[in-house]
């Protein structure tokens, strides 16, 4: 017996009928990301360029201020520095948000994981300069190495370059001193994180790391690479800009500020006296000094420079500089948490006996 066939009438098949998805929105492509790319470089270039002059007309022409004056040289330093550090910090975050799109902190784990302690400490060192990193992330940071079989030299290794040796820290140098000053940070700091993560794995402290650590169960196991375009890096770049800056501009101010008061107004003979080359306690006392302040690569830079200006020893000044940026009193107290007092203070007082090393060094040599 055949089954007759029933058909539906025209105006019932159109209303039953399920419309077609739509194509999603096509993304911009690489011609248009790279052309907005180059707008955007010649914009920055253009308002870099302007800073300069710019700033000395509002200050000794629009307010105006009497140039060689103490007030006058402070507001020119101010408005000099306040946009040229932003800019530059801008223009080298957002490169650096491109690069980090290409290492998540699951892939930073995975790539320590199982290396011996020699070759581990310096990829460590060296991964620490890429990777995100924060003071309130040390103890996830720690959790995830140990958890993976990361020994525990390679990740204090990690931990010291992460926060010393980063993207802000070497742009700033680089803007306000040159290549060879960068180059010579960029170098110590690696050396410091390096030999002092090595030291440390040589001492085997496992012993002093609190063993809920050792105890967790949470597997790290696994992850996936994230699958982006150039304009997906591009706009994480715009994010990392977004979100560093975003936090770091009120140290930037503080900071440059500090800086245009010892400018304008320290005499440089004081700072000769007290930082200078001469003064063989001015090391350690720079390094002791910049062990409970607590500040970020934006925020010390500036007054960096001013302090070099005014006559302070290089070497004096970046082992202030590593203090404050590498063993911050904030870090110590959140790695309390998954860190006994007797690793703290070993991890203190070798990274500090770097620091103490550069400073001398670069003081005789320089």
């Amino acid at each position: 017996m055949t089954l007759p066939v029933l058909e539906i009438p025209k105006g019932e098949r159109a209303c039953c009928a399920q419309p077609a998805p739509r194509p999603a929105p096509a993304g911009p492509t690489p011609a248009r990301t790279v052309a907005l790319l180059v707008l955007g470089l010649a914009a920055w270039t253009a308002l870099y360029l302007v800073i300069q002059p710019l700033s000395q007309w509002i200050a000794f022409r629009a307010l105006p201020l009497a140039p060689g004056s103490h007030l006058g040289e402070s507001v020119a330093f101010f408005l000099y520095d306040t946009p040229k550090v932003l800019l530059l910090l801008a223009l080298i975050v957002f490169a650096v948000g491109i690069v980090r799109s290409f290492f998540t902190a699951e892939r930073t784990r995975a790539i320590l994981a199982g290396k011996r302690e020699s070759v581990g400490n310096v990829l460590a060192a060296l991964l620490g300069i890429v990777t995100p990193f924060c003071s309130c992330s040390a103890v996830p940071l720690f959790i995830g190495f140990v958890e993976v079989g990361v020994p525990l030299g390679v990740t204090l290794s990690f931990l010291v370059s992460a926060p010393m040796v980063n993207e802000v820290a070497l742009v700033l140098l680089f803007g306000m001193f040159g290549w060879k000053v960068a180059a010579l940070y960029l170098a110590t700091g690696l050396t410091i994180a390096i030999v002092s993560g090595f030291i440390l794995g040589r001492l085997r402290l496992e012993r002093w790391v609190e063993p809920w650590v050792y105890e967790s169960t949470r597997s790290a196991a696994g992850y996936e690479a994230e699958r982006l375009g150039l304009a997906g890096r591009v706009g994480k770049g715009v994010e990392a800009v977004r979100d560093v800056v975003g936090k770091v501009w009120p140290y930037v101010l503080a900071g440059i500020a500090v800086g245009a008061g010892i400018h304008g107004y320290v005499p440089e003979g004081l700072l000769v006296g007290i930082m200078g080359k001469s003064a063989w306690w001015s090391v350690p006392a720079a390094v002791a000094l910049g062990v409970p302040m607590y500040s970020n690569a934006a925020g010390i830079i500036p007054i960096v420079q001013a302090l070099l200006e005014k006559g302070a020893a290089l070497g004096t000044v970046l082992a202030f500089m590593m203090a404050v940026i590498a063993l911050s009193l904030p870090e110590m107290v959140i790695l309390r948490k998954v860190l006994r007092p007797p690793l703290i203070a070993t991890f203190v007082g070798v990274v500090a006996a770097g620091m103490l090393a550069v400073g001398f060094l670069f003081n005789a040599v320089l």
